[in-house]
């Protein structure tokens, strides 16, 4: 990447972790703590921590369209400005309404799809792949610090002093946004990063788009319910308070990334993607069963911790991928679009679900719930198509290529690789879906007289 693009890249994905460091370090101790706040009940902390996924999730969406009138750093901005509003309103509550209140706002603040547009406006076409990438990596990371530094952070300055801090993140990503993120020559619609209104229902009705939605809806709100409990359960099996339970998150994920790490090799590299993937849903249900027979074990629940962050992280690695590979190419953008808000769409439901069984039968029942997610999605995954391992390529068409767009795309069709080519005259470009073993990147440039 350029120098302009590397830097757009980090302090976009700097501006992406800051909010979501805040909002991850509240899972590991979150459920402790309200548990002392007036009116609380297990299905109402289910609910004020799974409640910023419903406002993320439906916003998602209209952000990202919205800032293609008003501009995407004001857009930004205001998101953020509405997450620091909810996390005021949290961390001055004493009850289980207000939390709820602070955490739907801080959730209306759904700027993601807004910075990968920017992302996109910021980038050359044969460069954005390295800085989504870049995107993605920061929120991986993210969220295993998150739920490290949560527990000592709270031990410091209390669940409370959390959202104070991530009114302090929130003014930080301001100050990122405003004074180091470039600002965009124009803004204009991109395909691969933003959602078309005009695609959404053909999205929605692609069979294997929807398995993989329903794969990341079910995916967390299984991490939504669990946190719920075994929090909990590291208590009163190990003896931990929440202040200490780091020490078990530390070791987890570490074991958790050395297992991943093999699973991603083989299924991309020697195209196992299926594989890998049924054979991922498999182990989460192996693992909620692992929880629901025998938590009370230290070490199986210690053991199904484990068997449980190594598939969750092949899932979040392997899932982005598949969309890739399945979304028609000029609708990459409308499908990780719908998928962003189904997974926020299954944080809340997690909370929703996790906290009525916590309520109603114990920590068991929300063991039976997640199990029952996983198989449900085992039986979706069994009978999913075999991927094609194309990727999306974008490629500039020149003026006088552009006039006969089907013609383009037909001739485009015919170059070794292609698998499928869409031409956007008004864009001036060409999706394509290739097999990058076989793709001759010559030949179609020089068609679209980009060469």
């Amino acid at each position: 990447m350029e120098k302009k693009e590397f830097r757009a890249a980090w302090s976009l994905a700097a501006v992406f972790s800051v909010r979501l460091l805040g909002l991850f370090m509240i899972y590991p101790v979150f459920a402790a703590y309200a548990r002392n706040l007036s009116g609380a009940n297990p299905y109402l902390i289910g609910e004020a921590l799974g409640i910023y996924g419903l406002s993320q999730g439906l916003l998602q969406i209209p952000f990202g369209l919205l800032s293609d009138r008003v501009g995407r750093k004001a857009m930004i901005v205001f998101g953020l400005i509405l997450f620091g509003i909810g996390s005021a309103v949290a961390a001055l509550s004493t009850s289980i309404g207000g939390v709820i209140i602070g955490r739907a706002l801080q959730g209306s603040g759904a700027v993601g799809s807004v910075i990968l547009a920017l992302v996109a406006d910021l980038t050359a076409e044969e460069n954005r792949t390295k800085a989504m990438a870049t995107i993605g990596i920061s929120i991986g990371a993210s969220f295993m610090i998150a739920l490290v530094a949560g527990p000592i952070v709270a031990n410091f300055v209390g669940v409370s002093g959390i959202f104070w801090l991530m009114v302090g993140l929130a003014l930080l990503g301001i100050v990122i946004t405003e004074f180091v993120v470039p600002s965009p020559r124009r803004v204009r619609l991109h395909r691969d990063a933003e959602a078309v209104p005009a695609l959404i229902g053909g999205v929605l009705r692609d069979p294997e788009l929807l398995r993989l939605d329903i794969g990341i809806f079910v995916l967390h709100a299984m991490l939504t319910a669990s946190f719920l409990v075994v929090p909990g359960l590291l208590r009163s099996t190990l003896g931990l308070p929440a202040a200490d339970q780091w020490m078990v998150y530390l070791p987890v994920l570490l074991l958790s990334v050395v297992f991943m790490l093999p699973a991603i090799i083989v299924a991309e590299k020697y195209r196992r993607m299926k594989g890998v993937f049924v054979g991922a849903v498999a182990v989460l249900v192996i693992s909620q069963a692992m929880l629901y027979l025998a938590a009370g074990n230290v070490f199986i629940l210690l053991a199904a911790l484990v068997v449980f962050f190594s598939a969750f992280n092949v899932m979040e690695a392997s899932l982005p991928s598949l969309i890739t590979k399945v979304a028609p190419a000029e609708a990459k953008g409308t499908a990780m679009g719908l998928y962003s808000s189904l997974q926020f769409l299954g944080i809340f439901a997690g909370g929703i679900v996790g906290g009525l069984a916590h309520q109603h039968g114990g920590d068991a029942a929300v063991f039976a719930l997640t199990g029952f997610m996983a198989l449900v999605w085992l039986l979706a995954a069994a009978t999913m198509a075999q991927p094609s391992y194309l990727t999306t390529r974008l490629l500039p068409v020149a003026d006088a290529a552009a006039g006969d767009s089907e013609s383009l795309a037909a001739r485009l069709r015919q170059v070794p690789g292609v698998a499928e080519a869409v031409v956007i005259a008004d864009e001036k470009l060409a999706y394509l879906k290739v097999d990058s073993r076989s793709f001759d990147a010559a030949k179609a440039a020089s068609l679209a007289g980009a060469a």
